[in-house]
């Protein structure tokens, strides 16, 4: 079977565009082949196309092909230029990027355990629940990690642009990968493509605090009409506008009915704060007490992570093990104490 050129990162051989010229010396000629070399390692590394490295090179695609071939009668330098400044740029991301520590995998703490419990029954009833929690506790890394393991599952995550019905509903569309140019058909669509799914379809709906009330209501007709599980996921805001705002709406009486369990956390679990910490690798009793203090402050696990990794990149270069000062000297230097 003939070989895709645009995907194929076969070297090419002797060039035929192989005249010399302003801009085409022997050294460029040499140049390029060592650069046709490592860019095609590169791009088959990271399973680039032609066009997407073409792309990420900021070098027109149909230049780049003749380029790569061997085929470009233009100046090789100003080419040759592009590849290696992206060749270095690249080579300098990659070692910042190895330079930052990395995040704990995902933890099933108290916490994860209880969202997860109630995405299960919102999914299996079905029925509509409320999880409140304030950022960085892990709802949205909770809802994420239960997605990608379990069927039928799909996510939206609300903004201030996407609040409107309309814009619930494109969200959810795309989640659920519909395409309907006629927007007026775009629930029964949706609708549809639950009832194809069958029983224990789960439809996640992050940052709910977003939401304007006629968009809950929109959701509510999902549960009603096709037995999806609908999962709202919001920071304190949410579980207050249910309690006093929407308990004056019209739909009150409705949202109440169909909502099968509200949750909401202010503050992380110590034992999930713990688990956390010593995931980050830090055990040592000084320190862990420390980042308990960070961890109870709004922003809670997230603003451990952020502190550790700083001390963690401030430790490493000094060639130091991680200590006590470090992590305080982390958190005065991020300057979020005010806003904590």
């Amino acid at each position: 079977m003939e070989k895709d050129a645009s995907t194929s990162w076969e070297l090419p051989g002797h060039p035929e565009a192989d005249q010399p010229g302003p801009g085409r010396t022997e050294a460029d000629f040499k140049k390029r082949e060592e650069l046709v070399r490592q860019i095609s390692q590169k791009a088959a590394l990271n399973g680039w196309s032609k066009a997407e490295a073409a792309r990420r090179i900021d070098m027109a695609s149909g230049t780049f092909h003749q380029w790569f071939s061997g085929k470009y009668a233009g100046r090789l330098d100003a080419q040759n230029e592009k590849v290696m400044q992206f060749l270095a740029s690249s080579e300098t991301m990659t070692r910042l990027a190895n330079s930052i520590p990395k995040s704990p995998p995902f933890i099933e703490t108290k916490f994860a355990r209880d969202v997860m419990n109630m995405l299960t029954a919102a999914k299996i009833m079905p029925a509509m629940v409320m999880v409140s929690a304030e950022a960085g506790i892990g709802k949205t890394a909770t809802a994420r990690h239960y997605k990608a393991r379990t069927p039928n599952t799909f996510m939206v995550t609300i903004s201030p642009h996407t609040k409107t019905v309309h814009g619930t509903l494109l969200a959810i569309a795309e989640a659920l990968d519909i395409h309907q140019p006629n927007q007026a058909k775009i629930v029964s669509a949706i609708g549809k493509r639950i009832e194809r799914i069958g029983d224990g379809t789960l439809i996640i709906v992050d940052e709910g605090q977003n939401l304007i009330d006629e968009s809950i209501n929109q959701l509510r007709h999902f549960v009603d009409m096709y037995g999806c599980g609908i999962a709202l996921l919001g920071n304190s805001e949410t579980y207050t506008r249910f309690h006093k705002t929407w308990s004056d709406g019209p739909h009150y009486g409705q949202l109440k009915r169909r909502i099968y369990k509200r949750m909401n956390v202010e503050k992380p679990h110590l034992e999930d704060l713990t688990a956390f910490i010593h995931a980050c690798d830090i055990a040592e009793p000084e320190m862990v007490r420390f980042l308990t203090g960070v961890g109870l402050k709004p922003g809670a696990l997230g603003q451990v992570d952020m502190t550790v990794k700083l001390a963690k990149m401030s430790a490493a270069g000094s060639a130091q093990p991680l200590s006590i000062g470090h992590l305080k000297a982390a958190w005065q230097s991020r300057d979020v104490g005010a806003l904590a």
